[in-house]
């Protein structure tokens, strides 16, 4: 059924913004690989498996917590930014899709998957985890609430209305680039129904960042609709971003504040 599937405009809607992506979007939380090594049963992972990695910020997390760790990307710009702002020996990337790794049966001993699940055609995937990972290994996908809660509820209510009014752009788009993409809120119970683990759950990890009105605006511009509108020719002022700039400023300004993250963790053990 994979093989039939044609995810060339998912891999468009994130070519030509990887720096920016890099550079605003958040980490994983620290406690997340103490959390993922304890189901695991291992101190120290020998291979952590990243799927849809991006540009490497959930790859690179795994550094100085894994023996080697593997990003598996089928966006040739995002992965050249990866590659390009990784230095540690034991990170490597792939060219490969998340139901298509090409890593050996029974070689990882956890496998993530940040913000990247919904793009991914869920049976297939979790098929392929389950073949990569040792028994008792864990798979780990997770998505951040969005946006982030700042230090003000206005610079936070003027995100929302802004990617409301982006929203309505894009759908009045016809045949909006064929995208594949599947529910997050459905994320467990395709687990549950997959017949590829022992034990799935849901949990909530919270974490904190600093952001200013700059790293705000950013976030927005690291989402692939508003970069797809912005190949079609719309401007910052069609889509509403020139006066969400103006309230961000005006309600967080340049001064780094402390940002409030949460991140729904579905797990799952095969």
């Amino acid at each position: 059924m994979t093989d039939a599937l044609d995810f060339s405009a998912n891999i468009q809607r994130f070519t030509g913004f990887a720096s920016d992506y890099d550079r605003y979007r958040p980490a994983p939380p620290a406690v997340l690989a103490d959390l993922l090594c304890a189901l695991a049963k291992t101190s120290r992972p020998r291979l952590v498996v990243d799927l849809g990695s991006g540009t490497g910020l959930s790859t690179r997390y795994w550094a100085g917590r894994a023996d080697q760790v593997i990003g598996i990307e089928p966006t040739v710009d995002m992965r050249r930014e990866a590659e390009a702002r990784t230095r540690a020996a034991n990170i490597s990337y792939r060219e490969g899709f998340s139901h298509s790794t090409g890593l050996p049966d029974v070689c990882a001993q956890i496998v993530t998957c940040s913000q990247a699940l919904h793009w991914m055609e869920p049976q297939s995937t979790f098929e392929e985890v389950r073949r990569i990972l040792e028994p008792g290994g864990v798979f780990a996908a997770f998505d951040y609430d969005w946006p982030p809660t700042t230090s003000s509820w206005q610079a936070d209510a003027a995100y929302e209305a802004c990617e409301r009014r982006i929203r309505q752009v894009e759908d009045m788009l016809p045949d909006p680039l064929a995208l594949l993409r599947w529910h997050k809120h459905e994320h467990l119970a395709r687990m549950r129904q997959s017949g590829c683990f022992r034990y799935t759950r849901e949990i909530v990890l919270h974490h904190t960042e600093m952001g200013n009105a700059e790293r705000l605006v950013g976030l927005l511009l690291s989402q692939g609709n508003v970069m797809t509108l912005y190949k079609k020719g719309f401007s910052e002022a069609d889509l509403g971003i020139d006066e969400f700039r103006r309230q961000a400023q005006q309600a967080l300004g340049d001064t780094p504040t402390t940002w409030y993250f949460s991140s729904r963790l579905r797990i799952a053990i095969v």
